[in-house]
C-alpha cells in the first residue's frame, strides 16, 4: 500500500496541478517510506524524516538524506505521507505547518482505507485547502502555510502526549499508546521474580515491560532496550524510572541488524504485522535474533497471540521451551538456549 500512497502524493505534480519544487529550494518530507523514487522534475533539496528503523535504513541505502526526527525550519515546502494513525497524521501536519515558511506549500496524501477523506475535511476546517486529487486508491490535498500557527496549535492540542497508568508518557502512533497492552501485561505477570544479570527487552516500545523488570529485579547488572520506532524509544528513556543499573537504548531493526551484546535474559512482545497483514515470520525472526543474543543457558520469555505458530521455531532455535501461561488471547513462552 505504501507504494500506492507514494504515487498518490506525487500525482498532483505529475498531473501538472502543482509545479515541481525548484532547484535551490528546501523540501521536508515527513513519513517518507522505502520505495521512494523521485521524478526527474524534482530538483529541490529533500530532507526525509522516518523514525521506523527498517524504512530509515532502506532510504539511507538508496542515497537519501534521512533523519529519525525533523530538524530545521523555514522550508519552502513539505510533503506528508499519512498512515493508519489519525493522531500521528495530524501531528505530522502540525509539524509541517511549524517548519515550513509562511506561504510555503504543504502536500498531504493517504489511503482512502486509512481515513484520508475525513482528514482532508478536518484540515480544510482549519486551513482552507488549495486543492485535492484522488488517485491510486488514495487522496492528495494541498494548502499554503498561513502567517500564524493557530492551525498547528489546534492540531497539537487535539493530540496531546498521554500519561498511561499515571506513569508512562506516550504519543499517538506508538504501539498501544493509550493503554498498557494486554499481552505485555500478561508477560510481566508471569516473569520470574528472580531475574538477574544482563537483561534485554526486545521490541521494547515505550518501555512498559522494561520498566516493570527494572522495578522487580534488584539483581540486574544490565538492562538494554531494543526498539525499531525512534519516538517510542525516546519515550522509553523517560519511562524506565529508577533502575538499579543505567539502561542502554538501541534504535535497532532486530531482523536485519546484529545485536553485539550478549544477555542472560531476554523479554519480548514481538510484532506480528506488516501493514494490515498478519505475518508470523516477523515474530519468528525476532525469536531467532533473541537466540543469537543470549548467552549459553540464557532464557527467553515472550508473549504471542494464541493463534500464532511459534512452537516450531522455538524448538529449532532453543534447547528447550514451554508454555507457562495462557488467557483468551495470548500465550507466554519460556525458552532456554
Amino acid at each position: 500500500m505504501a507504494a500506492e500512497v507514494l504515487k498518490t502524493l506525487f500525482h498532483p505534480f505529475e498531473a501538472e496541478a502543482l509545479s515541481w519544487p525548484r532547484q535551490g529550494g528546501r523540501v521536508l518530507f515527513l513519513g517518507a517510506e522505502a520505495g521512494l523514487r523521485l521524478s526527474p522534475g524534482f530538483d529541490a533539496t529533500l530532507q526525509l524524516v522516518q523514525g521506523f528503523r527498517p524504512h530509515f535504513r532502506s532510504l539511507q541505502a538508496a542515497g537519501f538524506n534521512v533523519a529519525p526526527q525533523a530538524q530545521g525550519e523555514g522550508f519552502d515546502a513539505a510533503l506528508v505521507l499519512c498512515g493508519r494513525h489519525r493522531g500521528q497524521n495530524e501531528l505530522r501536519i502540525a509539524e509541517a505547518l511549524e517548519r515550513v515558511a509562511p506561504g510555503g506549500l504543504i502536500v498531504v496524501a493517504g489511503a482512502k482505507d486509512d481515513g484520508v477523506a475525513s482528514l482532508r475535511k478536518r484540515i480544510d476546517e482549519l486551513v482552507p485547502l488549495d486543492g485535492h486529487m484522488p488517485k491510486y486508491h488514495g487522496i492528495a490535498f494541498w494548502l499554503r502555510r498561513p502567517g500564524d500557527l493557530a492551525a498547528a496549535e489546534k492540531l497539537r492540542a487535539a493530540n496531546p502526549a498521554l500519561l498511561v497508568d499515571g506513569r508512562f508518557r506516550t504519543a499517538p502512533g506508538m504501539f498501544s499508546f493509550d493503554k498498557v497492552d494486554a499481552g505485555s501485561k500478561l508477560l510481566v505477570e508471569n516473569l520470574p521474580g528472580d531475574l538477574r544479570g544482563a537483561v534485554a527487552d526486545f521490541c521494547a516500545g515505550w518501555g512498559y515491560v522494561a520498566a516493570e523488570v527494572a522495578a522487580r529485579s534488584p539483581g540486574l547488572t544490565a538492562l538494554d532496550l531494543y526498539e525499531a520506532d525512534f519516538a517510542s524509544l525516546e519515550a522509553a528513556k523517560g519511562n524506565i524510572g529508577n533502575a538499579v543499573v543505567e539502561p542502554g537504548f538501541f534504535w535497532t531493526d532486530l531482523l536485519t541488524e546484529t545485536v553485539e551484546r550478549r544477555h542472560d535474559v531476554i523479554v519480548m512482545n514481538p510484532p506480528f504485522h506488516r501493514s494490515r497483514a498478519t505475518e508470523p515470520e516477523v515474530g519468528a525472526g525476532m525469536i531467532r535474533a533473541a537466540a543469537k543474543a543470549l548467552k549459553p543457558g540464557g532464557r527467553l520469555f515472550m508473549v504471542a497471540n494464541r493463534q500464532l505458530p511459534y512452537e516450531a521455531v522455538l524448538s529449532a532455535a532453543f534447547s528447550s521451551h514451554a508454555e507457562i501461561a495462557r488467557d483468551g488471547m495470548f500465550k507466554v513462552f519460556s525458552a532456554r538456549r
